[in-house]
């Protein structure tokens, strides 16, 4: 018998725009236009055409009207990040809607307790940071991961969504 995600709209983590801000702010170089994205972070904008008139830097725009289909392939493409957040509009609706529906998804492709975790985001970022600072190269994160067959992923809605953003 499978177990249900005991996850719901109303239990999903709420991550603040200044958090999240943060957490983008740290990852940036001197220059602010350069490419450089945070790797174990990936902000999922599921606005459909009130995406036109700006978006968050080096979110990955996938509309609601394509979620059904694309459910499956954001698990595959996102499964080695350490934090997903998900934002529409208000985040009252389509965001939380598809944080869920991924979260359910995840856990019926990687199996029942797929390594969701709600924990504190600085931990996650914490971990991401200092792994940026060291830039070692002897391998000793990757060896870590491997390790772990199924990787531990927090999931967020952007709290207020893009209009508090």
């Amino acid at each position: 018998m499978r177990r249900m995600s005991t996850v719901t709209i109303g239990s999903l983590p709420r991550l603040s725009s200044k958090a999240l801000s943060d957490i983008l702010l740290s990852h940036a170089s001197s220059n602010l236009d350069s490419p450089s994205k945070p790797e174990n972070l990936a902000i999922i904008d599921v606005r459909d055409d009130d995406h036109i008139g700006g978006h968050i830097k080096h979110s990955t725009h996938v509309p609601s009207s394509t979620l059904d289909y694309k459910i499956p392939e954001l698990v595959r493409k996102l499964n080695d990040k350490d934090t997903v957040v998900f934002h529409c509009a208000l985040s009252q609706q389509r965001g939380p809607s598809a944080a869920l529906r991924y979260i359910r998804e995840r856990e019926r492709i990687m199996g029942a307790g797929a390594g969701m975790s709600a924990g504190s985001v600085g931990e996650a970022m914490k971990k991401n940071k200092e792994a940026v600072e060291n830039k070692s190269d002897d391998g000793e994160w990757e060896d870590v991961e491997e390790k772990s067959e199924k990787k531990e992923q927090k999931v967020y809605v952007l709290d207020q969504g893009f209009v508090g953003w």
